[in-house]
């Protein structure tokens, strides 16, 4: 890489922290290209990127963002995960590292929070954005729901009480 190409990937990884949500740091452990294409499609699914970067060209593109403490973790051959959804990257690399043991998860970062491999494994576990927009909208919608049912239901019964004193003075 001459000077120029080492700027550009500074600028385009800081860019990356910069409007990231979630960043995770994996490394690998001799994937073979077929997993890599695997585990890149995987996390493209989820609007997440996955960048391998040289680690003094990372660790110079985490200088003034919010992810400057994510700088102990670049050391051997390391990959960068990133997300606008906080969760989403995290669930599609644990996802991943599960059905092999050729990733390891370094670490990670939300914002100014720096996690852990334990605390990436737990970001992982939290519901995505779109799940709790829709559990949101679920619980919007149920109060709706449950006034409709008992405007009707009085009704309901008035008609079941007077039903029940026909069939009585009928018989």
């Amino acid at each position: 890489m001459d000077r120029s190409q080492k700027a550009d990937s500074v600028a385009y990884l800081n860019g990356v922290f910069s409007e990231a949500g979630a960043v995770i740091i994996t490394r690998n452990l001799g994937l073979t290209v077929a997993q890599t294409t695997v585990l890149r499609n995987k996390i493209r699914e989820v609007g997440a990127t996955y960048k391998v970067a040289k680690n003094s060209l990372a660790k110079l593109a985490v200088a003034g963002t919010d992810y400057e403490g994510l700088g102990d973790f670049f050391t051997g051959p390391t990959a960068i995960a990133a997300s606008v959804d906080p969760v989403a990257a995290a669930k599609a690399i644990v996802e991943f590292a599960k059905t092999t043991d050729k990733i390891e998860i370094v670490g990670g970062s939300m914002g100014t929070q720096v996690l852990n491999a334990d605390g990436v494994k737990a970001l992982a576990s939290m519901p995505s954005l779109d799940e709790l927009r829709g559990t949101l909208i679920g619980l919007i919608q149920a109060p709706a729901t449950k006034l409709a049912q008992l405007a009707t239901a009085p009704a309901a019964k008035l008609a079941r009480v007077f039903s029940a004193y026909a069939e009585k003075e009928a018989a």
